[in-house]
């Protein structure tokens, strides 16, 4: 296949560029600064906002997998340009193109998006795509984790000190890089009906807050952790001061505490992917050791 990748310069955008070059794909990735030549990939300049970029994107492609999203931003302005214009902006220019297979990475924070403004951005993309004239499939995916990941790496690094931070007791799901990417894969060169997929390591019930952030990640690191629930006030004050510290570079915002103390984060089993199609392959306790080692090897850990 060609595939017309965005988000191909994050964690899980590499991982699909690897996967899909080695299985003899061709991709063709925008990005918004000059990236390093790769054997199969083929770099477009630009970004969701301009349109002459997305049509040199879409030439000869076969498949649109749409990644590329804001998971954090100063205002609903901000998650409505990244998250919703520029979705319509893939549709528009898919459309022209004549491709009509489009797989679109959303979250599963569009179930609930009341609490946040990121799952209100995200449930107002899969509307657009959901009304648009495409082939399409909606993937929200649960949390990814995986070596290359930064968005888990304080997890980690607060979990080595002995302690889990978390949020209120409650149950989330998990999927490894790698098996997200093959399911994105998967479902590019297979069309399996306008279906809402919700895909996840295949843990039943998914997991309790205290036994992935705690003992999994503990286990991981080869370190006793204590989970430590913290109230929603506290998070909110936490994320204000991670703000002032770390600014644009802040991993907990006031707008991810909203989703955060959501008590059930896991996937419904009834949107699970079809296991003909897609079965996840990596143990989550193997995973996250992966992840610790990566981090090790980094110097980051």
């Amino acid at each position: 296949m060609i595939i017309a990748l965005t988000g191909g310069t994050g964690f899980v955008g590499k991982r699909l560029i690897a996967l899909a070059t080695a299985a003899g794909h061709q991709v063709r990735a925008l990005a918004r600064r000059p990236q390093a030549d790769q054997d199969g990939v083929t770099w477009i300049a630009g970004a969701l906002d301009t349109p002459d970029a997305l049509a040199q994107l879409m030439v000869g492609a076969d498949a649109v997998l749409h990644v590329a999203g804001i998971v954090s931003a100063p205002d609903r302005a901000g998650f409505a340009a990244g998250n919703i214009t520029g979705t319509q902006a893939m549709i528009d220019a898919a459309v022209s193109a004549g491709i009509v297979r489009f797989i679109h990475v959303s979250s599963l924070a569009a179930r609930e998006p009341a609490l946040s403004n990121y799952g209100w951005s995200k449930a107002e993309s899969e509307r657009l795509i959901e009304n648009a004239p495409l082939d399409w499939t909606i993937v929200r995916p649960p949390a990814v984790y995986g070596p290359g990941d930064l968005e888990m790496l304080d997890t980690f690094r607060i979990a080595k000190m002995g302690i889990a931070l978390m949020p209120p007791p409650g149950k989330m799901a998990v999927i490894h890089v790698d098996d997200l990417a093959r399911l994105l894969l998967a479902l590019a060169a297979k069309d399996i009906g306008q279906l809402i997929i919700e895909p996840d390591d295949g843990t039943p019930g998914g997991w309790a807050h205290a036994d992935f952030l705690g003992r999994a990640i503990g286990e991981a690191i080869g370190q006793r952790v204590l989970p430590l629930a913290l109230p929603r006030a506290l998070l909110a004050i936490a994320a204000r001061l991670d703000g002032l510290f770390r600014g644009s570079g802040a991993k907990l915002t006031p707008d991810r505490v909203g989703y955060m103390c959501h008590p059930d984060w896991t996937v419904d089993p009834a949107k699970r992917p079809p296991p003909s199609l897609w079965s996840p392959q990596i143990a989550t306790r193997d995973g996250l050791a992966a992840t610790a080692a990566w981090y090790r090897a980094q110097g980051l850990l």
